[in-house]
């Protein structure tokens, strides 16, 4: 048996470069972990069964972790079976990547549990199978991505800001907020200064002044959550922005005072967690 820990993200930035051949996007990010995780119970079966704690979410071949299960199978060329236990502590559908996170948790632990080797050259593979931003889990730094997401290059930095995370409960669809920008732009995305020369020169200025593509089309379908990143700056939060496709918007703030306060203010009707400052997961 082995218990793990999937964690969130959060994306520090997020720009959509164009539309690709393919159907898919590229885009460029900085994906950052927060200190909150799903917990995963994995232990070796005959069959795959897989259980979760949240009822709206798929316990069948519609979950990633199901998915990457049985990509596992075919590539170890095994019929071995797992029982997987998901306990979800991230908001579904709330752009901070928690079923991405739980399918690259299994990808790495199952191989163990089976007492089987795999190079992680083949778990990037899969994971891209699975989704754009799976590949990313794989690791624990903070990475900029290009591409679909999954062109990656981790840095190992802290970030000195406590980081209040609001999430309003909406449940926003990725793949929605792709077709609705892309709609309202025409198919043309403008040229701006790259997040990754931006980061390398000064992080902690990007971080100020980063921004999210998304913003403008979910903002004007849902008003509250624009509330929310407007209540965080009011609240003195040195940035805030929606993280991925939303709905989860997150405040970087200087003063542990004024990050308590905001998660005071927050807490009483929406999901709030707090991160410390240079916060690395386990």
């Amino acid at each position: 048996m082995m218990n793990v820990k999937a964690y969130a993200k959060i994306n520090l930035g997020l720009h959509i470069v164009g539309k690709r051949e393919d159907g898919f996007h590229n885009i460029e990010t900085i994906f950052h972990r927060i200190n909150l995780s799903d917990e995963i119970t994995i232990r070796e079966n005959d069959t795959i069964a897989l259980t979760v704690s949240n009822s709206l979410i798929p316990s069948n071949k519609d979950n990633l972790c199901w998915k990457a299960v049985e990509l596992l199978q075919q590539k170890l060329q095994t019929s071995r079976g797992v029982t997987i236990h998901i306990q979800k502590n991230i908001p579904v559908g709330a752009g901070l990547g928690g079923g991405s996170s739980d399918a690259a948790a299994v990808l790495q632990s199952l191989p163990m549990v089976w007492n089987k080797q795999i190079d992680k050259t083949a778990l990037e593979t899969l994971a891209l199978h699975i989704g754009s931003d799976v590949p990313y889990f794989l690791g624990k730094q903070t990475a900029y991505a290009e591409g679909r997401g999954e062109k990656l290059s981790y840095v190992q930095i802290g970030i000195p800001y406590w980081i209040v995370l609001v999430n309003p409960g909406i449940h926003l669809s990725t793949q929605w907020a792709y077709k609705t920008l892309s709609e309202q732009r025409n198919g043309t995305f403008p040229v701006r200064t790259s997040l990754a020369n931006a980061f390398s020169l000064s992080p902690m200025q990007c971080m100020i002044t980063a921004e999210n593509d998304f913003e403008e089309i979910v903002f004007a379908a849902h008003p509250h959550i624009g509330e929310i990143k407007k209540k965080l700056l009011q609240l003195h939060a040195i940035n805030a922005l929606m993280s991925g496709s939303g709905s989860s918007v997150f405040g970087l703030f200087e003063h542990e005072s004024d990050a308590s306060k905001a998660m005071a203010f927050f807490g009483k009707d929406h999901f709030v967690h707090l991160t410390e400052p240079n916060f690395i997961p386990e």
